[in-house]
Protein backbone atom coordinates (compact mmCIF):
# COMPACT_ATOMS: atom_id res chain seq x y z
CA UNK A 1 0.00 0.00 0.00
CA UNK A 2 2.92 2.36 0.57
CA UNK A 3 6.64 2.60 -0.23
CA UNK A 4 7.42 3.81 3.27
CA UNK A 5 7.85 1.11 5.95
CA UNK A 6 4.72 0.72 8.05
CA UNK A 7 4.44 -0.11 11.74
CA UNK A 8 1.25 -0.94 13.57
CA UNK A 9 0.82 0.31 17.12
CA UNK A 10 -1.80 -1.78 18.90
CA UNK A 11 -3.37 0.24 21.69
CA UNK A 12 -5.12 -1.58 24.53
CA UNK A 13 -5.05 -0.14 28.06
CA UNK A 14 -2.75 2.75 27.15
CA UNK A 15 -4.77 5.51 25.47
CA UNK A 16 -2.21 8.32 25.58
CA UNK A 17 0.63 9.88 23.62
CA UNK A 18 2.93 10.66 26.54
CA UNK A 19 4.97 7.93 28.25
CA UNK A 20 3.96 5.35 25.66
CA UNK A 21 7.02 3.11 25.09
CA UNK A 22 5.37 1.23 22.21
CA UNK A 23 4.48 4.40 20.31
CA UNK A 24 7.92 5.80 21.10
CA UNK A 25 9.62 2.69 19.68
CA UNK A 26 7.50 2.84 16.52
CA UNK A 27 8.43 6.49 16.08
CA UNK A 28 12.13 5.72 16.46
CA UNK A 29 11.86 2.97 13.84
CA UNK A 30 10.73 5.55 11.30
CA UNK A 31 8.22 5.22 8.51
CA UNK A 32 4.45 5.38 8.68
CA UNK A 33 2.48 4.45 11.78
CA UNK A 34 -1.03 3.00 11.87
CA UNK A 35 -2.67 3.25 15.29
CA UNK A 36 -5.14 0.44 15.94
CA UNK A 37 -7.61 -0.32 18.73
CA UNK A 38 -9.63 -3.55 18.64
CA UNK A 39 -12.81 -4.08 20.61
CA UNK A 40 -12.23 -7.75 21.28
CA UNK A 41 -15.36 -9.87 20.89
CA UNK A 42 -13.53 -13.18 20.56
CA UNK A 43 -14.42 -14.29 24.08
CA UNK A 44 -10.75 -14.98 24.78
CA UNK A 45 -10.41 -12.12 27.24
CA UNK A 46 -12.97 -10.87 29.74
CA UNK A 47 -15.26 -8.24 28.27
CA UNK A 48 -15.14 -4.93 30.09
CA UNK A 49 -18.12 -4.10 32.26
CA UNK A 50 -20.75 -1.60 31.22
CA UNK A 51 -19.44 1.34 33.25
CA UNK A 52 -15.87 0.71 32.15
CA UNK A 53 -17.04 0.62 28.53
CA UNK A 54 -18.73 3.97 29.01
CA UNK A 55 -15.47 5.50 30.27
CA UNK A 56 -13.54 3.75 27.49
CA UNK A 57 -15.82 5.46 24.95
CA UNK A 58 -14.81 8.87 26.27
CA UNK A 59 -11.15 7.91 26.50
CA UNK A 60 -11.10 6.59 22.94
CA UNK A 61 -12.89 9.66 21.60
CA UNK A 62 -10.44 11.98 23.33
CA UNK A 63 -7.49 9.89 22.18
CA UNK A 64 -8.64 10.02 18.56
CA UNK A 65 -9.03 13.79 18.83
CA UNK A 66 -5.47 14.16 20.16
CA UNK A 67 -4.20 12.10 17.21
CA UNK A 68 -6.25 14.12 14.73
CA UNK A 69 -4.70 17.30 16.09
CA UNK A 70 -1.38 15.80 14.95
CA UNK A 71 -2.85 14.83 11.56
CA UNK A 72 -3.31 11.20 12.55
CA UNK A 73 -6.13 8.94 13.73
CA UNK A 74 -6.82 5.58 15.31
CA UNK A 75 -8.47 2.76 13.41
CA UNK A 76 -11.03 1.21 15.77
CA UNK A 77 -12.21 -2.26 14.80
CA UNK A 78 -14.37 -4.94 16.39
CA UNK A 79 -13.53 -8.61 16.27
CA UNK A 80 -10.81 -11.13 17.09
CA UNK A 81 -7.31 -9.62 17.18
CA UNK A 82 -5.78 -12.96 16.15
CA UNK A 83 -7.71 -12.71 12.88
CA UNK A 84 -7.77 -8.95 12.36
CA UNK A 85 -4.11 -8.06 12.86
CA UNK A 86 -2.64 -10.51 10.30
CA UNK A 87 -5.16 -9.20 7.76
CA UNK A 88 -4.10 -5.63 8.54
CA UNK A 89 -0.48 -6.63 8.02
CA UNK A 90 -1.36 -8.10 4.63
CA UNK A 91 -3.26 -5.00 3.53
CA UNK A 92 -0.75 -2.45 4.81
CA UNK A 93 2.49 -4.28 4.27
CA UNK A 94 3.45 -3.60 7.87
CA UNK A 95 6.72 -5.13 8.97
CA UNK A 96 6.37 -4.47 12.71
CA UNK A 97 3.72 -4.28 15.40
CA UNK A 98 4.41 -2.53 18.70
CA UNK A 99 2.34 -2.88 21.87
CA UNK A 100 2.66 -3.19 25.63
CA UNK A 101 2.77 -6.37 27.66
CA UNK A 102 -0.39 -7.60 29.28
CA UNK A 103 -0.19 -9.66 32.45
CA UNK A 104 -3.36 -11.71 32.80
CA UNK A 105 -3.12 -15.28 31.47
CA UNK A 106 -5.82 -15.04 28.80
CA UNK A 107 -4.41 -11.82 27.39
CA UNK A 108 -0.87 -13.20 27.33
CA UNK A 109 -2.04 -16.28 25.45
CA UNK A 110 -3.85 -14.09 22.95
CA UNK A 111 -0.72 -11.99 22.45
CA UNK A 112 1.31 -15.14 21.84
CA UNK A 113 -1.21 -16.24 19.20
CA UNK A 114 -1.06 -12.82 17.54
CA UNK A 115 2.76 -12.88 17.55
CA UNK A 116 2.77 -16.30 15.87
CA UNK A 117 0.22 -15.26 13.26
CA UNK A 118 2.23 -12.13 12.45
CA UNK A 119 5.48 -14.09 12.25
CA UNK A 120 3.88 -16.23 9.57
CA UNK A 121 3.42 -12.99 7.59
CA UNK A 122 6.99 -11.77 8.23
CA UNK A 123 5.89 -9.13 10.71
CA UNK A 124 7.61 -8.87 14.08
CA UNK A 125 5.62 -8.13 17.22
CA UNK A 126 7.54 -6.14 19.83
CA UNK A 127 6.13 -5.85 23.36
CA UNK A 128 7.34 -3.36 25.95
CA UNK A 129 6.41 -2.68 29.55
CA UNK A 130 4.24 0.42 29.58
CA UNK A 131 1.32 -0.12 31.94
CA UNK A 132 3.05 -0.86 35.26
CA UNK A 133 5.94 0.66 37.19
CA UNK A 134 8.03 -2.50 36.92
CA UNK A 135 8.01 -5.75 35.00
CA UNK A 136 6.38 -8.33 37.34
CA UNK A 137 9.37 -10.64 36.88
CA UNK A 138 11.77 -8.03 38.24
CA UNK A 139 10.68 -8.10 41.90
CA UNK A 140 11.44 -11.47 43.50
CA UNK A 141 12.53 -12.84 46.85
CA UNK A 142 16.13 -13.92 47.52
CA UNK A 143 15.12 -17.45 46.55
CA UNK A 144 13.66 -16.25 43.26
CA UNK A 145 10.04 -16.91 44.24
CA UNK A 146 7.22 -14.35 44.09
CA UNK A 147 6.36 -12.23 47.11
CA UNK A 148 3.04 -12.91 48.81
CA UNK A 149 3.01 -10.02 51.30
CA UNK A 150 2.77 -6.43 50.12
CA UNK A 151 5.08 -4.94 52.75
CA UNK A 152 7.87 -7.34 51.78
CA UNK A 153 7.21 -6.78 48.07
CA UNK A 154 7.19 -3.01 48.60
CA UNK A 155 10.57 -3.17 50.30
CA UNK A 156 11.95 -5.27 47.44
CA UNK A 157 10.37 -2.95 44.89
CA UNK A 158 11.96 0.15 46.40
CA UNK A 159 15.34 -1.56 46.73
CA UNK A 160 15.52 -1.57 42.92
CA UNK A 161 15.59 2.23 42.88
CA UNK A 162 13.28 4.84 41.44
CA UNK A 163 11.04 3.68 38.57
CA UNK A 164 12.15 4.88 35.15
CA UNK A 165 11.18 8.42 34.23
CA UNK A 166 8.20 8.82 31.90
CA UNK A 167 8.83 9.42 28.23
CA UNK A 168 7.60 12.55 26.46
CA UNK A 169 5.25 12.26 23.54
CA UNK A 170 7.19 11.56 20.32
CA UNK A 171 8.25 14.84 18.74
CA UNK A 172 7.50 13.61 15.23
CA UNK A 173 4.92 11.10 14.11
CA UNK A 174 4.16 10.16 10.53
CA UNK A 175 0.77 8.53 10.30
CA UNK A 176 -0.63 6.23 7.69
CA UNK A 177 -4.03 7.49 6.53
CA UNK A 178 -7.03 5.32 7.30
CA UNK A 179 -8.31 5.59 3.74
CA UNK A 180 -6.56 2.34 2.88
CA UNK A 181 -9.59 0.64 4.42
CA UNK A 182 -12.07 2.04 1.91
CA UNK A 183 -13.60 -0.63 -0.25
CA UNK A 184 -11.90 -3.44 1.63
CA UNK A 185 -13.43 -6.32 3.53
CA UNK A 186 -15.88 -5.52 6.32
CA UNK A 187 -13.27 -6.38 8.97
CA UNK A 188 -11.61 -3.06 8.15
CA UNK A 189 -14.77 -0.99 8.42
CA UNK A 190 -14.21 1.30 11.40
CA UNK A 191 -16.34 0.30 14.36
CA UNK A 192 -19.04 2.59 15.73
CA UNK A 193 -17.96 2.97 19.35
CA UNK A 194 -21.30 4.66 20.10
CA UNK A 195 -23.06 1.43 19.14
CA UNK A 196 -20.70 -0.91 20.97
CA UNK A 197 -19.75 1.01 24.10
CA UNK A 198 -22.59 3.34 25.05
CA UNK A 199 -25.75 2.20 26.90
CA UNK A 200 -29.00 3.15 25.21
CA UNK A 201 -32.14 1.37 26.45
CA UNK A 202 -32.01 2.71 29.07
CA UNK A 203 -29.08 5.10 29.16
CA UNK A 204 -28.12 4.45 32.78
CA UNK A 205 -24.85 6.40 32.43
CA UNK A 206 -26.42 9.85 32.02
CA UNK A 207 -25.29 11.13 35.42
CA UNK A 208 -21.76 9.77 35.08
CA UNK A 209 -20.94 12.44 32.52
CA UNK A 210 -21.43 15.05 35.25
CA UNK A 211 -18.52 13.63 37.24
CA UNK A 212 -15.83 12.82 34.68
CA UNK A 213 -13.85 14.48 31.92
CA UNK A 214 -11.89 12.53 29.36
CA UNK A 215 -8.49 12.70 27.73
CA UNK A 216 -4.88 13.28 28.68
CA UNK A 217 -5.27 17.00 29.34
CA UNK A 218 -8.10 16.43 31.84
CA UNK A 219 -6.15 13.61 33.52
CA UNK A 220 -3.05 15.74 33.95
CA UNK A 221 -5.09 18.64 35.34
CA UNK A 222 -6.58 16.27 37.91
CA UNK A 223 -3.11 14.94 38.79
CA UNK A 224 -1.74 18.48 39.13
CA UNK A 225 -4.63 19.61 41.34
CA UNK A 226 -4.34 16.57 43.58
CA UNK A 227 -0.58 17.01 44.04
CA UNK A 228 -1.02 20.71 44.78
CA UNK A 229 -4.02 20.60 47.13
CA UNK A 230 -4.55 17.13 48.61
CA UNK A 231 -1.29 15.19 48.57
CA UNK A 232 0.01 17.23 51.52
CA UNK A 233 -2.54 15.66 53.86
CA UNK A 234 -3.25 12.45 51.99
CA UNK A 235 -2.48 10.10 54.88
CA UNK A 236 -5.53 11.35 56.79
CA UNK A 237 -7.57 13.00 54.04
CA UNK A 238 -7.93 9.83 51.95
CA UNK A 239 -10.14 8.28 54.64
CA UNK A 240 -12.50 11.24 55.07
CA UNK A 241 -15.39 9.87 53.07
CA UNK A 242 -17.23 13.16 52.64
CA UNK A 243 -14.21 15.34 51.85
CA UNK A 244 -13.41 13.70 48.49
CA UNK A 245 -9.68 14.18 48.97
CA UNK A 246 -8.59 10.95 47.32
CA UNK A 247 -6.84 11.36 43.97
CA UNK A 248 -9.67 9.99 41.74
CA UNK A 249 -6.97 9.01 39.25
CA UNK A 250 -7.87 5.32 39.12
CA UNK A 251 -10.08 5.45 35.97
CA UNK A 252 -7.33 7.24 34.05
CA UNK A 253 -4.77 4.68 35.18
CA UNK A 254 -7.08 1.79 34.39
CA UNK A 255 -7.57 2.91 30.78
CA UNK A 256 -4.01 4.16 30.38
CA UNK A 257 -4.85 7.82 29.90
CA UNK A 258 -2.20 8.33 32.58
CA UNK A 259 0.72 6.00 33.20
CA UNK A 260 1.76 4.98 36.73
CA UNK A 261 5.22 6.37 36.01
CA UNK A 262 3.74 9.79 35.29
CA UNK A 263 1.82 9.74 38.57
CA UNK A 264 4.84 8.52 40.52
CA UNK A 265 7.28 11.11 39.22
CA UNK A 266 4.81 13.99 39.42
CA UNK A 267 4.23 13.29 43.12
CA UNK A 268 7.63 11.92 44.16
CA UNK A 269 8.93 15.26 45.48
CA UNK A 270 5.72 16.85 46.71
CA UNK A 271 4.02 16.84 50.09
CA UNK A 272 5.63 15.74 53.33
CA UNK A 273 7.37 12.34 53.46
CA UNK A 274 4.61 10.50 55.33
CA UNK A 275 1.81 11.60 53.02
CA UNK A 276 3.94 11.04 49.95
CA UNK A 277 4.95 7.54 51.07
CA UNK A 278 1.32 6.64 51.73
CA UNK A 279 0.24 7.77 48.28
CA UNK A 280 3.14 6.16 46.45
CA UNK A 281 2.44 2.92 48.27
CA UNK A 282 -1.09 3.08 46.83
CA UNK A 283 0.40 3.31 43.34
CA UNK A 284 2.64 0.45 44.43
CA UNK A 285 -0.44 -1.55 45.50
CA UNK A 286 -1.70 -1.27 41.93
CA UNK A 287 1.57 -2.79 40.67
CA UNK A 288 1.42 -5.43 43.39
CA UNK A 289 -2.09 -6.37 42.24
CA UNK A 290 -0.88 -6.95 38.69
CA UNK A 291 2.13 -8.80 40.10
CA UNK A 292 -0.19 -11.04 42.11
CA UNK A 293 -2.44 -11.74 39.11
CA UNK A 294 0.60 -12.43 36.94
CA UNK A 295 1.77 -15.13 39.35
CA UNK A 296 -1.75 -16.36 40.23
CA UNK A 297 -3.76 -16.47 36.99
CA UNK A 298 -6.94 -17.83 38.63
CA UNK A 299 -7.15 -14.87 41.01
CA UNK A 300 -10.47 -13.43 39.66
CA UNK A 301 -12.34 -16.73 39.96
CA UNK A 302 -10.72 -18.87 42.64
CA UNK A 303 -10.01 -18.27 46.33
CA UNK A 304 -6.24 -18.48 46.64
CA UNK A 305 -6.36 -19.90 50.16
CA UNK A 306 -7.50 -23.44 49.51
CA UNK A 307 -9.15 -23.91 52.91
CA UNK A 308 -11.84 -21.44 51.85
CA UNK A 309 -12.90 -23.41 48.77
CA UNK A 310 -15.46 -25.19 50.93
CA UNK A 311 -16.74 -22.09 52.69
CA UNK A 312 -20.56 -22.35 52.80
CA UNK A 313 -21.52 -19.13 51.02
CA UNK A 314 -25.18 -18.14 51.26
CA UNK A 315 -27.26 -17.94 48.13
CA UNK A 316 -29.70 -15.11 48.64
CA UNK A 317 -30.72 -13.19 45.53
CA UNK A 318 -32.85 -10.93 47.74
CA UNK A 319 -29.91 -9.87 49.94
CA UNK A 320 -27.59 -9.55 46.96
CA UNK A 321 -30.05 -7.28 45.16
CA UNK A 322 -30.53 -5.16 48.29
CA UNK A 323 -26.75 -4.71 48.44
CA UNK A 324 -26.47 -3.90 44.73
CA UNK A 325 -29.21 -1.27 44.90
CA UNK A 326 -28.09 0.34 48.14
CA UNK A 327 -31.15 -0.83 50.05
CA UNK A 328 -29.57 -2.87 52.86
CA UNK A 329 -30.80 -0.59 55.66
CA UNK A 330 -27.19 0.06 56.70
CA UNK A 331 -26.66 3.73 55.69
CA UNK A 332 -22.91 3.77 55.06
CA UNK A 333 -23.19 0.62 52.93
CA UNK A 334 -26.11 2.05 50.97
CA UNK A 335 -24.30 5.36 50.50
CA UNK A 336 -21.31 3.62 48.93
CA UNK A 337 -23.42 1.49 46.61
CA UNK A 338 -25.48 4.47 45.46
CA UNK A 339 -22.36 6.54 44.84
CA UNK A 340 -21.12 3.66 42.68
CA UNK A 341 -24.35 3.48 40.68
CA UNK A 342 -24.51 7.20 39.99
CA UNK A 343 -20.84 8.00 39.37
CA UNK A 344 -19.23 4.70 38.37
CA UNK A 345 -16.74 5.16 41.19
CA UNK A 346 -16.68 4.70 44.96
CA UNK A 347 -14.54 6.10 47.75
CA UNK A 348 -11.87 3.56 48.69
CA UNK A 349 -12.94 3.40 52.35
CA UNK A 350 -16.52 2.76 51.22
CA UNK A 351 -15.30 -0.03 48.91
CA UNK A 352 -13.82 -1.87 51.87
CA UNK A 353 -16.95 -1.37 53.96
CA UNK A 354 -19.42 -2.56 51.33
CA UNK A 355 -17.23 -5.51 50.33
CA UNK A 356 -16.83 -6.67 53.90
CA UNK A 357 -20.57 -6.34 54.45
CA UNK A 358 -21.33 -8.58 51.46
CA UNK A 359 -18.70 -11.24 52.10
CA UNK A 360 -18.88 -11.29 55.88
CA UNK A 361 -22.20 -9.96 57.25
CA UNK A 362 -24.25 -11.38 54.36
CA UNK A 363 -21.85 -14.30 53.77
CA UNK A 364 -22.36 -14.00 50.01
CA UNK A 365 -19.56 -15.24 47.75
CA UNK A 366 -16.98 -12.53 47.08
CA UNK A 367 -17.14 -13.42 43.38
CA UNK A 368 -20.68 -12.02 43.26
CA UNK A 369 -19.31 -8.72 44.49
CA UNK A 370 -16.35 -8.86 42.13
CA UNK A 371 -18.76 -9.36 39.22
CA UNK A 372 -20.91 -6.40 40.30
CA UNK A 373 -17.89 -4.13 40.69
CA UNK A 374 -16.59 -5.32 37.32
CA UNK A 375 -19.81 -4.18 35.68
CA UNK A 376 -20.37 -0.92 37.59
CA UNK A 377 -16.89 0.53 38.27
CA UNK A 378 -15.30 2.65 35.59
CA UNK A 379 -11.89 1.74 37.03
CA UNK A 380 -12.38 -2.04 37.40
CA UNK A 381 -9.35 -3.93 36.13
CA UNK A 382 -8.71 -7.70 36.35
CA UNK A 383 -5.96 -7.34 38.95
CA UNK A 384 -7.05 -4.71 41.47
CA UNK A 385 -10.68 -5.81 41.47
CA UNK A 386 -9.82 -9.43 42.27
CA UNK A 387 -6.99 -8.69 44.72
CA UNK A 388 -9.08 -6.23 46.70
CA UNK A 389 -12.11 -8.53 46.92
CA UNK A 390 -9.96 -11.44 48.06
CA UNK A 391 -8.22 -9.15 50.55
CA UNK A 392 -11.50 -8.15 52.16
CA UNK A 393 -12.96 -11.65 52.11
CA UNK A 394 -9.80 -13.11 53.65
CA UNK A 395 -9.33 -15.68 50.88
CA UNK A 396 -6.33 -14.42 48.94
CA UNK A 397 -2.72 -13.32 48.97
CA UNK A 398 -2.07 -10.50 51.45
CA UNK A 399 -5.57 -11.14 52.74
CA UNK A 400 -7.25 -9.45 55.65
CA UNK A 401 -7.52 -12.05 58.46
CA UNK A 402 -10.75 -14.01 58.31
CA UNK A 403 -11.78 -12.64 61.70
CA UNK A 404 -11.45 -9.00 60.58
CA UNK A 405 -14.98 -7.88 59.87
CA UNK A 406 -15.59 -4.20 59.26
CA UNK A 407 -18.21 -2.84 61.63
CA UNK A 408 -20.22 -0.35 59.51
CA UNK A 409 -21.19 1.73 62.54
CA UNK A 410 -17.63 2.14 63.76
CA UNK A 411 -16.51 2.92 60.22
CA UNK A 412 -19.19 5.63 59.99
CA UNK A 413 -18.23 7.11 63.36
CA UNK A 414 -14.56 7.24 62.42
CA UNK A 415 -14.64 8.24 58.76
CA UNK A 416 -18.00 10.03 58.39
CA UNK A 417 -18.60 11.37 61.93
CA UNK A 418 -21.12 14.04 60.92
CA UNK A 419 -22.91 11.84 58.42
CA UNK A 420 -22.13 14.11 55.46
CA UNK A 421 -21.26 11.20 53.16
CA UNK A 422 -24.47 9.40 54.08
CA UNK A 423 -26.56 12.56 53.62
CA UNK A 424 -25.05 13.09 50.17
CA UNK A 425 -25.91 9.63 48.87
CA UNK A 426 -28.88 8.60 51.03
CA UNK A 427 -30.85 11.86 51.01
CA UNK A 428 -33.96 10.35 52.62
CA UNK A 429 -31.94 10.27 55.87
CA UNK A 430 -30.66 13.84 55.56
CA UNK A 431 -32.80 15.26 58.36
CA UNK A 432 -31.63 12.78 60.98
CA UNK A 433 -29.29 14.12 63.68
CA UNK A 434 -25.61 13.30 63.43
CA UNK A 435 -25.92 10.89 66.35
CA UNK A 436 -28.61 8.80 64.64
CA UNK A 437 -27.86 8.88 60.94
CA UNK A 438 -25.49 5.90 60.91
CA UNK A 439 -28.01 3.61 62.63
CA UNK A 440 -31.58 4.86 62.13
CA UNK A 441 -33.02 1.58 63.47
CA UNK A 442 -31.64 2.58 66.87
CA UNK A 443 -33.23 6.04 66.82
CA UNK A 444 -36.27 6.93 68.95
CA UNK A 445 -39.61 7.02 67.17
CA UNK A 446 -39.90 10.74 67.86
CA UNK A 447 -36.56 11.38 66.18
CA UNK A 448 -37.60 9.34 63.15
CA UNK A 449 -40.96 11.09 62.87
CA UNK A 450 -39.34 14.50 63.10
CA UNK A 451 -36.99 13.49 60.24
CA UNK A 452 -39.95 12.24 58.19
CA UNK A 453 -38.81 8.63 58.23
CA UNK A 454 -40.82 5.49 58.73
CA UNK A 455 -38.53 2.48 58.66
CA UNK A 456 -39.68 -0.12 56.19
CA UNK A 457 -41.42 2.53 54.09
CA UNK A 458 -39.10 5.52 53.59
CA UNK A 459 -35.91 3.60 54.32
CA UNK A 460 -35.50 -0.17 54.77
CA UNK A 461 -34.97 -2.05 57.98
CA UNK A 462 -31.50 -3.71 58.09
CA UNK A 463 -31.38 -6.89 56.00
CA UNK A 464 -29.40 -8.48 58.80
CA UNK A 465 -28.55 -7.69 62.39
CA UNK A 466 -24.91 -6.62 62.45
CA UNK A 467 -24.26 -8.79 65.48
CA UNK A 468 -25.97 -11.84 63.99
CA UNK A 469 -24.25 -11.36 60.64
CA UNK A 470 -20.86 -11.13 62.29
CA UNK A 471 -21.44 -14.22 64.42
CA UNK A 472 -22.66 -16.18 61.40
CA UNK A 473 -19.57 -15.24 59.40
CA UNK A 474 -17.20 -16.08 62.24
CA UNK A 475 -18.80 -19.49 62.67
CA UNK A 476 -18.60 -20.27 58.94
CA UNK A 477 -14.99 -19.14 58.57
CA UNK A 478 -13.86 -20.94 61.74
CA UNK A 479 -15.53 -24.16 60.61
CA UNK A 480 -13.81 -23.95 57.24
CA UNK A 481 -10.42 -23.37 58.81
CA UNK A 482 -10.84 -26.37 61.10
Amino acid sequence: MTDSPVSLVWFREDLRLQDHPALHAASEKGGKILCVYILDNSGTTRKQGGASQWFLHGALSAFRQSLQEREGDCLILEGDPVQILPDLVRETGAQALFCHHRYQKEAKLQDEAVAQALEDRNCRMTQLHGTVLRNPDSVVTKTGTPYKIFSAWWKGFKSLGTPAAPLPAPSTLSFMPLTFAEGKKSAFTPCSIDRVLLPNKPDWATKMAEYWEHGEEAAHELLHDFAKHNLGHYDTGRNDMAAEESSRLSPYLRHGVLSPRQVWHHCANKGDPEDRETFLSEIGWRDFSWYTLYHNPELPTKSLKEQFHALPWRRSSKDLEAWQRGRTGIPVVDAGMRQLWETGWMHNRARMIVASFLAKHLLIDWRKGEDWFWDTLIDADPASNAVNWQWVSGTGVEASPFFRIFNPLRQSEKFDPKGDYIRRWVPELAKLPDADIAAPWKADDTVLRKAGIRLGRDYPEPVVSLEEGRDRAMAAYRKTRS
